[in-house]
């Protein structure tokens, strides 16, 4: 008896240590990994029912983001299910968001992120999970966009939006070269700026003031200072500018309308708008008060930043992914760019053709 114990005691060491062992013994196959980082086996949307899409914007009382939020959930009616959450301007609580959405097990995502070079984060989380991600308005950085095959982008050229903002001022310089309060024919310029670093903030600004100058006028700027996207802000740093260089200011560029629309008001505190004492305003966006303040006679111009556009292909593109298809022309309804961009052309809006931005 004593014999067979010691047989068996020593033939379970042997399996032990080859089963421990790095050596020539062929180990079972391992199971083949998905597309994700890990196993993850992407959440699959139930038969004869629509995708679950998860979209966290940046902040909700953006005017712009809410009528992208608005076109969103007009386009997802009759082709998916659209669970649209506050980020409430905080990258922190935004990546909560995606956690949340992650176990709920959601067929898509679709992220307005707070801070675009934080996307990486996102894309991870996103990956891990093998849930496809869309991001729309504020571009991740190349690289990021890179990490993944399942990662897209829907938005706008915002060098298109400064050239055009300039372009408006082009126009009207060219037309009232009485506008010049130096004389000199220089346009003295002030510049309200969005969040620092962004990438529509960095390039509106420099293209406006690069298509002046390709359209061979001379600039030169008076004041600049950021006011974050918002309307009280504009206003506030507007009054600051009159405050200080009133008597040198030709016009005012605005990386968007809302902080066009408070400089505006920083101006009528001053008596613009009225006794034929004018200043341009242009902004970005085309949004409700921005249409109104060209009807008003108080905005010079805007730049149709098309939020219907791209809150549909937005939806049209996760929509595409969450049901396993590769977001395409047909598939969406948009061009996609390089395998991965959906661009939505800008427009240049005046009083004389602003019923096409409505």
């Amino acid at each position: 008896m004593k014999k067979l114990l010691t047989i068996a005691v020593a033939g379970a060491l042997v399996a032990t240590v080859v089963g421990c062992s790095s050596s020539k013994t062929t180990p079972t196959p391992a199971p083949a990994a998905t597309t994700g980082a890990t196993a993850a086996a992407t959440p699959k949307v139930d038969a004869g029912k629509k995708p679950n899409i998860g979209v966290a914007i940046y902040k909700f009382d953006d005017t712009f983001m809410s009528g992208v939020r608005a076109a969103i959930s007009d386009a997802a009616k009759d082709k998916a299910t659209v669970d649209i959450v506050d980020s409430q301007n905080s990258q922190p609580t935004q990546n909560d968001k995606v956690d949340l959405f992650i176990t709920k097990k959601v067929n898509a995502l679709a992220i307005n992120a707070v801070d675009r070079t934080a996307a990486g984060v996102i894309i991870d989380k996103a990956k891990t999970a093998n849930i496809p991600v869309v991001f729309l308005n504020r571009e991740p950085l190349a690289d990021d966009m890179k990490k993944w095959d399942k990662v897209y982008y829907v938005g706008a050229k915002a060098e298109q939006s400064g050239t055009m903002e300039g372009q408006l001022l082009v126009d009207y310089f060219k037309a009232h070269p009485e506008a010049y309060k130096s004389k000199d024919g220089v346009i003295h310029y002030v510049m309200l700026k969005g969040e620092p670093g962004h990438q529509d903030a960095e390039l509106r600004t420099k293209f406006s003031i690069q298509a002046i100058t390709d359209a061979g006028l001379k600039v030169e700027k008076v004041a600049e200072d950021t006011a974050m996207w918002d309307r009280v802000k504009g206003q506030e740093k507007m009054a600051a500018f009159l405050a200080a260089n009133e008597s040198k200011i030709d016009a005012v560029i605005a990386n968007n309308d809302d902080m066009a629309l408070g400089a505006i008001e920083a101006l009528k505190a001053k008596g613009y708008f009225k006794d034929n004492k004018f200043m341009p305003v242009v902004g970005v966006d085309a949004t409700a008060p921005a249409l109104q303040a060209l009807s008003d006679g108080t905005l010079l111009g805007t730049v149709l930043n098309d939020a219907k556009n791209q809150g549909a292909a937005t939806t049209n593109v996760a929509a595409a992914l969450a049901n396993g298809q590769t977001p395409s022309k047909e598939t969406t309804g948009y061009d996609v760019t390089d395998g991965k961009y959906v661009w939505i052309s800008y427009k240049k809006i005046t009083k004389a053709n602003m019923n096409e931005a409505k």
